[in-house]
């Protein structure tokens, strides 16, 4: 017959509640919400946009939790960032290599992206070579300008 005394199951429980309670304090807040404004340590992103065309290319600055800086839409671009951010998955990754892509040319424009988000540095470029890049720059409207992709819902 199987027999717990109380004192290993005691250490067990307590065990079990210190790992709880440390797993949520680590979970508890979006790593730049615990920041504050104006820390470093908040999420920030330099975006330049070249080839876009008139009024779109340049360099703007983005600051979020809460949004700000010289970016035409910091709200709309911080929230499309926020909204595409997953737990374990590079919000700004490249195409996977070998993907199969329509052979559509979406224009000249280029971006690229710097800074960091969620505490992970951003280093991403973007154009519109063919449909897989068309996509994923059109998933990053409005922190990218919309060029004319489909409608967002």
């Amino acid at each position: 017959m199987f027999q717990l005394s109380r004192t290993p199951a005691a250490r067990l429980l307590g065990a079990a509640a210190l790992s709880a309670a440390a797993l949520a304090s680590v979970c508890a807040a979006h790593p730049a919400a615990a920041a504050g404004p104006g820390t470093p340590d908040g999420d920030h992103l330099t975006v330049t946009v070249r080839d876009a065309g008139p009024g779109m290319d340049g360099t703007y600055e983005l600051s979020c939790h809460p949004a700000a800086g010289d970016h035409p839409d910091p709200e709309g671009a911080c929230a499309v960032v926020e909204g595409d951010t997953r737990w374990g998955r590079d919000t700004f990754a490249p195409v996977p290599e070998g993907s199969v892509c329509t052979m559509q040319y979406g224009g000249p424009a280029t971006a690229h992206v710097t800074g960091v988000w969620a505490g992970r540095p951003v280093d991403a470029t973007y154009d519109r070579r063919d449909g897989c890049e068309i996509s994923r720059w059109d998933r990053m409207v409005p922190l990218l300008p919309d060029l004319g992709g489909p409608a967002r819902s």
